[in-house]
């Protein structure tokens, strides 16, 4: 079993930490500790909301305490490339003998030094982005498909499309629908141990490595949920967004937004929902009709009266179920959902 030391040095918060985060939250039991010289001392609790008594620590030497035997790197900086601080740390823990788990662009698997050392030690070094190898180009399987897909979106990077999409098909599972939940990053291929990561992929292969998945899972499936990445209105990751909606061909999306939120992660202002569900519709057009199911929140900045009122306000505006499924729970979304099937 597992019992993973999460590697996220001044980065330790409830967004740019967003890998570990996740599985801080999802299995909690499988993380031993949190590495960030920044909130030392401290719990995921008391960072977080989640997590319980987690301990946070300054660095490695004194994550042996608690006696890891894996390591991931929590945190996705831009770019995706470790600097010397990250690199000193995964050392230690190879030399401890940590498995490694990395969701960056930067292929440890590939880097001398690194690679060398866990060879050493007999360690495994998992990289999780790095593309499937042959590739996927696109076939238009998808004007054949049988089973619904369902594909998460949003209003900017980092407004919770992951923890959308994780907990859609968790829910809907419990309600007795056989739900499959395709990966499309890092975070999510660590969840549910599959996955594609899109953002990794040469640009002509992106739609067909989704359609892929698609196809590969869903035999006897009454719904695919995809994991989305990025946004149609963020300068830096619109083509990642883009590519995913052409592979998945979705018959049903569901809108993430955070709410107060004035700029996107690029610096630039932010669009509004209804602008960029338009969008989102507008490019399916082509194609099929699809539709949205409803809107998921990110509140936790929030004041749960405000909260609560933004959610009615966006629910009067759009005239569709409005939630924050972590917070306060299904609202009318799953049901939307459910019966969007029947």
């Amino acid at each position: 079993m597992a019992s993973f030391a999460i590697l996220c040095p001044n980065a330790f918060d409830y967004i740019l930490n967003k890998t570990g985060n996740m599985l801080i939250r999802y299995r909690p039991e499988d993380v031993c500790c949190v590495i960030d010289p920044i909130t030392s001392g401290k719990t995921a609790q008391e960072i977080l909301g989640f997590g319980g008594e987690i301990p946070v620590v300054s660095n490695f030497k004194e994550a042996t305490e608690f006696d890891p035997n894996a390591m991931l790197i929590g945190s996705a900086p831009q770019g995706g490339f470790i600097n010397e601080q990250y690199r000193k740390e995964l050392k230690e823990a190879i030399q401890f003998g940590c498995d490694i788990y990395s969701g960056m662009h930067q292929f440890l698997n590939d880097d001398p030094e690194i690679s060398v050392l866990a060879k050493k030690h007999s360690i495994t070094i998992n990289d999780l982005r790095r593309p499937p190898d042959p590739p996927h180009f696109s076939k238009g399987t998808w004007k054949n498909r049988k089973v619904k897909v369902l594909l998460v979106v949003g209003t900017d990077c980092d407004t919770g499309k992951m923890t959308t999409g994780w907990e859609i098909s968790k829910r809907l599972t419990n309600q007795g629908k056989n739900v499959r939940f395709v990966a499309t990053g890092q975070t999510g291929k660590m969840l549910s141990g599959h996955g594609v990561p899109v953002d990794a992929v040469v640009g002509d292969f992106m739609s067909g490595e989704i359609e892929h998945a698609i196809d590969h899972v869903e035999n006897g499936a009454d719904l695919v949920v995809v994991e989305g990445q990025g946004s149609l209105t963020n300068m830096y990751y619109s083509g990642v967004t883009l590519a995913l909606m052409h592979g998945a061909m979705p018959d049903f999306m569901i809108m993430t937004d955070e709410p107060g939120r004035k700029k996107d992660v690029s610096g630039y202002p932010m669009s509004t929902i209804g602008q960029v569900m338009q969008l989102h519709l507008d490019l399916m057009k082509n194609f099929k009709q699809s539709q949205f199911l409803g809107i998921n929140l990110l509140t936790l900045n929030m004041e749960e009266k405000e909260a609560l009122h933004e959610i009615k306000e966006l629910e009067q505006e759009h005239k569709m179920p409005v939630t924050d499924l972590i917070r306060f729970g299904d609202g009318d979304l799953i049901n939307s959902i459910l019966q969007s099937l029947n």
